[in-house]
């Protein structure tokens, strides 16, 4: 619900959001759930709003259009609740808390964030709540008071996930090693992939595809927050996960490959990884490591998990894999000898052909595979 920087709401009527337009033009209920939701009724055009908020009309556009709000020109939608964001977004830069580009961050990544929830809630969980529960009712009469139930719990839940993400997100940083680590980190990331899936969109219905997509997502979220690992994000046949060391990201991706394997309504899966420096951004990650995972899994063969040497060694370095067979016999016979218990691997690494990689040069993938303890040497 952005305005021009100038004020000026002389087309205000050509760029009007359909949610903020005058309440003689807009559906009753729409406004009555508007008000519930917000917990308070329209008083502002966005000019009276930064106005009231002491922010200056080019700050506050600059705050909603990162918070992702379609502009209303000068249209009165705005409530107190909109100038108290203002207000406190203004606050924390004069308090020097933030600077304004990350105030501007701020509201981005929690608009960004938050508009995502609201679509799923809305399209998936709250339509199927307010299915008419009598013939002749219809969901506009169901929806109300649904909503109402459902706002304050939705509200105190969303709260404590938050807080939850928030506290395991600040022990993971201030247990990084260095200050330069807080921002550019050392990680293990991962791509699981499903294996012809353009394919699959031309032949399943629009409903069968949705519903093997969420499974797929459902699945991978599951599996990678179960064993400790963090889901970056989902691109519909595609799930990018990170985890701060290799062996758990190598458990995340062959449990992935083993579960998808035993599920015959899914395709087969294939997933890339690398480990190495990350930079992370608004919950994202980037860097040379992030795309060289995404080399990976597009050369990985089906059903199987391809590493790069860097992650490779690091199984190596820290005992989860042994650096050859060769060398996993010679420590199990030098244990032995000397009546010890021989040393164990959880995973298996077998070196593939090296191969040039679009835009990384040439790399040397290894196949990753669990280790079968009792065949072990």
């Amino acid at each position: 619900m952005t305005v021009d920087d100038t004020g000026s709401g002389a087309d205000a009527d050509d760029r009007m959001d359909p949610h903020a337009a005058d309440s003689g033009e807009e559906d009753p209920l729409a406004l009555r759930l508007e008000g519930l939701i917000l917990g308070a009724e329209r008083r502002y055009t966005p000019f009276q709003a930064a106005r009231s908020a002491g922010v200056s009309m080019e700050l506050a556009s600059r705050f909603w259009r990162a918070m992702g709000f379609a502009d209303i020109g000068q249209a009165k939608a705005l409530t107190e609740a909109d100038v108290l964001a203002l207000r406190r977004l203004a606050g924390l830069v004069e308090a020097g808390l933030l600077s304004e580009a990350m105030a501007v961050q701020v509201a981005r990544s929690t608009g960004q964030t938050t508009a995502r929830l609201a679509e799923w809630q809305i399209d998936s969980f709250l339509e199927g709540l307010t299915e008419p529960p009598e013939p002749g009712m219809t969901r506009t009469e169901v929806t109300y008071p649904i909503v109402e139930l459902l706002l304050p719990e939705l509200e105190e839940f969303l709260v404590y996930v938050w807080r939850r993400q928030l506290a395991a997100s600040a022990g993971r940083v201030v247990q990084t090693a260095d200050d330069e680590e807080m921002v550019d980190r050392r990680l293990a990331v991962g791509f699981a992939d499903l294996v012809g899936f353009t394919r699959l969109t031309r032949r399943m219905e629009e409903e069968e595809l949705g519903e093997l997509v969420e499974a797929f997502e459902t699945t991978a979220a599951d599996l990678v927050a179960a064993r400790g690992g963090r889901l970056i994000k989902t691109l519909g046949d595609e799930v990018l996960y990170a985890a701060d060391d290799a062996g758990t990201a190598a458990d995340i991706a062959l449990l992935l490959v083993e579960t998808m394997a035993n599920d015959e309504t899914m395709p087969e899966l294939r997933v890339g990884m690398a480990f190495g420096t990350v930079t992370t951004r608004m919950g994202d990650v980037f860097g040379t490591t992030v795309n060289l995972a995404s080399r990976l899994t597009s050369i990985a063969p089906r059903d199987a998990v391809l590493v790069d040497s860097a992650f490779a060694e690091e199984l190596i370095r820290t005992g989860d894999a042994p650096a050859s067979e060769a060398e996993a016999a010679e420590a199990a016979a030098a244990a032995e000898k000397e009546g010890e218990e021989p040393p164990t691997y959880r995973f298996a690494l077998q070196p593939m052909w090296q191969r040039p990689v679009r835009g990384l040069g040439v790399v040397e993938p290894w196949l990753l595979t669990r280790r079968d303890e009792g065949t072990a040497p």
